[in-house]
């Protein structure tokens, strides 16, 4: 059974030039109209955020698991009708729990979800988020790594 949380988790990695970049992907137009996310999907019975995190980015993009991950403050709440309601009437909305993941080497392989993806900087991954959830976890991510280079 679904636990009741989600996880948004953002791929990056550093260019040549040290900056990082950030790995956007664009959702299947059948699943929620074909718009520019991060890796978004929910907890399993028993997981805790941190697994469920990692185990989305390895079912969405083939990054392995045990790659470099670090949480962020940035959280949401989510509608739980947007899951189907799968936990009755007891539970109105469930938190979203946000991550970063340093991309290992090699590329990313999507899953049947998105269409396409694209490495990109800040503005630019700011410019194609639908959410306003994503962006502020995008901008805590980016102030994160700059702060420590």
């Amino acid at each position: 059974m679904r636990a009741p949380f989600q996880v948004l988790v953002i791929l990056y990695r550093f260019n040549s030039g040290g900056e990082p970049e950030y790995c956007v992907l664009k959702r299947e137009p059948s699943d929620r109209e074909g718009y520019w996310q991060w890796v978004a999907g929910g907890g399993e019975e028993g997981e805790t955020p941190e697994q469920t995190a990692r185990r989305e980015t390895q079912e969405e993009t083939g990054i392995a698991s045990n790659c470099a991950l670090i949480q962020l403050d940035s959280m949401t709440t989510v509608p739980a009708v947007e899951f189907g309601s799968v936990w009755g009437d007891s539970v109105l909305v469930v938190p979203e729990y946000a991550f970063g993941i340093q991309a290992s080497a090699g590329g990313i392989k999507l899953s049947s979800e998105h269409t396409e993806y694209r490495w990109v900087d800040y503005e630019t991954a700011s410019g194609l988020l639908k959410w306003d959830s994503n962006r502020n976890a995008l901008w805590e991510l980016d102030t994160r790594l700059r702060r420590k280079g």
